[in-house]
């Protein structure tokens, strides 16, 4: 997984300061999500393996499957990461991407998975207080897990706060053990 995101984050970030600098990362980022979408699909990605086709006839293939969802720029990005053989990393590419824009936005995906449903002005007090720690505005996406007997685990990127029960219960057995 690190390795894939490695080889990808060039290509991210060119497509992030191309985007930028023409004020498109909106519809890059569409355009970019359209193409890890399409890239996924199990009969293009027979095509896209085939030997016997040239980069440049899988970046046209690539490009003809997508229609008029990608302007003249978007097309040449796709040939550029189809002459390097790197059509599979679209979805890492479009993941890098997107982390830059929302770096860029000040903006931050948290997903919050509760023992029971969490109120919408629980959640509105969640998102300020996450909003004010991670000095972000913050986007909460709210699951159930009943087998968190109580609490919540909040994964913001790389963060993870755990004051689930059952996670106190693993962190007490642990030291149990100790």
């Amino acid at each position: 997984m690190a390795e894939l995101t490695t080889l990808a984050r060039p290509y991210a970030k060119a497509a992030f300061e191309h985007a930028q600098a023409h004020q498109q990362l909106a519809s890059w980022s569409a355009m970019l999500g359209l193409a890890a979408a399409v890239s996924q699909d199990d009969t293009l990605q027979r095509v896209l393996k085939a030997p016997r086709l040239t980069s440049t006839e899988k970046a046209t293939t690539f490009i003809d499957v997508c229609g008029d969802k990608f302007d003249a720029q978007a097309r040449n990005f796709i040939s550029v990461v189809a002459e390097n053989g790197r059509l599979d990393l679209l979805p890492e590419i479009a993941a890098e991407f997107d982390l830059y824009k929302a770096e860029q936005e000040k903006l931050v995906d948290v997903e919050v998975t509760s023992a029971f449903a969490l109120s919408t002005e629980q959640q509105d007090k969640l998102a300020k207080v996450l909003s004010a720690r991670l000095s972000r505005e913050v986007r909460l996406h709210a699951t159930e897990d009943a087998t968190l007997i109580g609490g919540v685990v909040i994964r913001a990127g790389d963060l993870v706060i755990d004051g689930s029960v059952r996670g106190k219960i693993a962190k007490l057995a642990e030291a149990l053990k100790s």
